[in-house]
């Protein structure tokens, strides 16, 4: 019995190492510019951009298949932020893939709600919860005010609600300029 679980401890070990030596071994680096682009992308996973999330659209865009102004979440901020990472040229949005819209939450009349699950199905963040034939409810901070709940609900319970601009939610909305210090003086 002894010698059974310290054969079967040494195979865990042995096996153990040989997979850590292999993830070292046969690590693939992923792509930075990709990395960058995601990360200036809202992460709304909307697929108003034409493809199914944003890390593919980011990889589009580092491959070159894809433009810079084809996302209305990231909006016009987020077009001229892409631009300044890859030395492109700013582009408006491009208005087939939809307008740029104020950050917004869906929200759910829990008195319509008939639990059919179809917005849990189209939910790409899980942001609702709720089970077959009960009440759902949406968890606001999960939220990425990407819309794809509201086509399928078939009561038409789900409304997109503006986020209130509070002390957390308030951005500075005009440019800020590096302050330079004049030749000459000093502080």
């Amino acid at each position: 019995m002894l010698s059974a679980l310290l054969v079967m401890a040494g195979l865990a070990i042995l096996i153990g190492a040989v997979l850590g030596f292999a993830a070292l071994k046969f690590k693939v680096e992923g792509d930075p510019l990709v990395e960058k682009i995601d990360a200036i992308l809202p992460q709304t996973q909307c697929g108003q951009c034409g493809f199914p999330g944003c890390k593919p659209y980011a990889t589009a865009i580092a491959n070159g298949e894809a433009d810079i102004n084809q996302c209305p979440p990231g909006g016009d901020d987020g077009i001229h932020k892409l631009a300044d990472l890859l030395g492109r040229e700013y582009k408006p949005l491009n208005a087939e893939n939809g307008a740029e819209k104020p950050k917004a939450v869906a929200f759910i009349d829990e008195q319509t709600c008939i639990g059919c699950t179809l917005c849990l199905q189209a939910c790409p963040v899980d942001a609702i919860s709720g089970a077959a034939k009960q009440m759902h409810t949406i968890i606001a901070p999960l939220c990425t005010g990407c819309e794809l709940c509201i086509a399928p609900c078939p009561v038409d319970c789900i409304t997109m609600e503006p986020v209130k601009e509070t002390v957390d939610t308030w951005k500075w909305r005009y440019p800020v300029f590096p302050l330079k210090q004049q030749e000459g003086r000093t502080a």
